[in-house]
């Protein structure tokens, strides 16, 4: 239990890490996207261990990590606009 806890949080930690370096205009706050990961995956892994029963980590850390990648999709904003190189002529 306690090492699929500690999977758990490190698989969150290193999904969120990995999304605020592919994508780090897309997170509104670095401490907000990297410390929901590895609550969301705790999370995912707790509710998938509850649903499954002991005896199945490499299940319960799949859990954990789907779950910390829904919650972290829900952190995402839209892409800023982009502007035109040419100057506007009024």
């Amino acid at each position: 239990m306690v090492w699929e806890a500690l999977g758990s949080a490190a698989i969150g930690l290193g999904l969120a890490y990995v999304a605020l370096r592919l994508f780090p205009a897309r997170f509104p706050a670095r401490p907000l996207t990297l410390a929901t990961g590895p609550v969301a995956a705790l999370l995912g892994g707790l509710v998938t261990r509850a649903v499954l029963g002991a005896g199945h980590p490499p299940l319960v850390l799949a859990g954990a990590l789907a779950v910390a990648g829904a919650l972290l999709s829900l952190l995402v904003r839209e892409a800023a606009p982009r502007r035109s190189a040419s100057p506007r002529t009024a």
